[in-house]
């Protein structure tokens, strides 16, 4: 009888190093935010002190602008409302694997039907009929707009990226026409002051204020929350958010499964362009209650870099939102109080966007290659 066989023996794991332990906590993504928006911020007191402004004079300035009194505490929230539309929109259509660049010119298509509708109310109508169809106009011709691309990339195969993006133009230069002459929405000529401007909507079509006099913030805010939250437990919970994120995922395999692709595609970017499209009648419905030429100040574009940086998240989609619009408001005051140029905002901003994609791309390519 042969002796028994010894058991094999599994090997102890070699114990992890140090930089293994540390490398996986670098990659968080709240980690990869801090360090980003440390090293942003560094190079913003770079050009603070480069302005010739002491750190803690522009401090002082950017925190009253943001949080000093409730007029910006209120304009910050309207900012970051009509961000996080914008970002929600984008982010439904990445789920469905599209990119929407055309936030710009359906915020301009938004708006400009907002206001063809608010200007032809009567003056005495009520809040409750006036308001909704303004907004609802205004949601309609965003995803109208977009459902431009999705239509061409659904017969031609054309790349929405290019579609979207091209649209920009011409919504924004739609906006400067209807301002500009008399037979469309410009208001009637009466002195050489007078700006290329719609006339003001009547008091029932505009949005009603939620923080009291002293605060502009409107009932956007609300609307945007409600928003961001409906989207994400559709997107989470849902047999459609489920077939969005197939298609993204693979719309030949999706297509096999006997999924409406085409369908599902265009409706994901007729979505984003419905809610751009809220952002620009929000716009057009808070004061000065007008549609002017550059009303849309580049929101579509910040609301695309805020749903880059989100990631898909709508919890990030508000807390990034919240981060842009009161930095936004706090770089006016830091331009008006400071002597510091409102730009530089806007470059730490873009610092920030940066550092986050290119912190992204390195932990994208050191996980492939491990």
């Amino acid at each position: 009888m042969s002796p028994p066989t010894p058991a094999l023996s599994t090997p102890a794991p070699a114990p992890r190093t140090a930089a293994a332990r540390i490398a996986p906590a670098l990659r968080h993504p709240v980690t990869v935010g801090v360090l980003a928006v440390v090293l942003a911020g560094a190079v913003g007191l770079g050009l603070v002190e480069g302005a010739g402004t002491a750190p803690a004079v522009a401090w002082d300035a950017l925190v009253e602008g943001m949080f000093g009194s409730p007029y910006a505490v209120g304009s910050s929230l309207n900012s970051a409302a009509v961000l996080a539309l914008i970002a929600t929109g984008f982010t439904v259509a990445h789920r469905a694997g599209l990119v929407n660049v055309g936030g710009e010119g359906q915020l301009c298509a938004g708006g400009l039907a907002a206001a063809a509708v608010g200007t032809a109310l009567p003056s005495g109508v009520p809040a409750a009929l006036g308001v909704p169809l303004v907004l609802v106009a205004g949601a309609v011709a965003g995803g109208a707009w977009a459902g431009i691309a999705g239509l061409l990339r659904a017969k031609r195969g054309t790349s929405e990226v290019i579609t979207t993006l091209l649209l920009n133009f011409v919504g924004v230069g739609l906006v400067s026409v209807a301002v500009h002459e008399e037979a469309l929405l410009r208001q009637p000529v009466t002195s050489s002051e007078t700006l290329p401007q719609s006339a003001p909507l009547p008091e029932g079509a505009r949005l009603p204020l939620i923080g009291g006099i002293e605060s502009p913030a409107t009932a956007i805010v609300v609307i945007a929350a409600v928003a961001a939250l409906v989207t994400g437990l559709v997107l989470r919970h849902t047999a459609i958010g489920l077939r969005l994120r197939s298609v993204g995922h693979s719309p030949a395999a999706s297509a096999r499964l006997g999924l409406p692709v085409t369908r599902l595609e265009t409706g994901g970017l007729a979505v984003a362009g419905a809610a751009a499209g809220l952002a620009g009648a929000s716009l057009v419905a808070i004061a000065p209650y007008m549609l002017a030429e550059h009303f849309s100040s580049g929101y579509g574009f910040s609301g695309l870099v805020v749903g880059l940086l989100a990631r898909g998240s709508l919890t990030a989609v508000a807390a990034v939102s919240l981060l842009f619009g009161f930095l936004t408001n706090g770089g006016i005051n830091l331009q008006l109080a400071a002597g510091v140029p409102a730009s530089s905002v806007q470059i730490v901003q873009s610092l920030l966007v940066l550092f986050v994609a290119a912190a992204m791309f390195g932990t994208t390519r050191n996980g492939r290659a491990s």
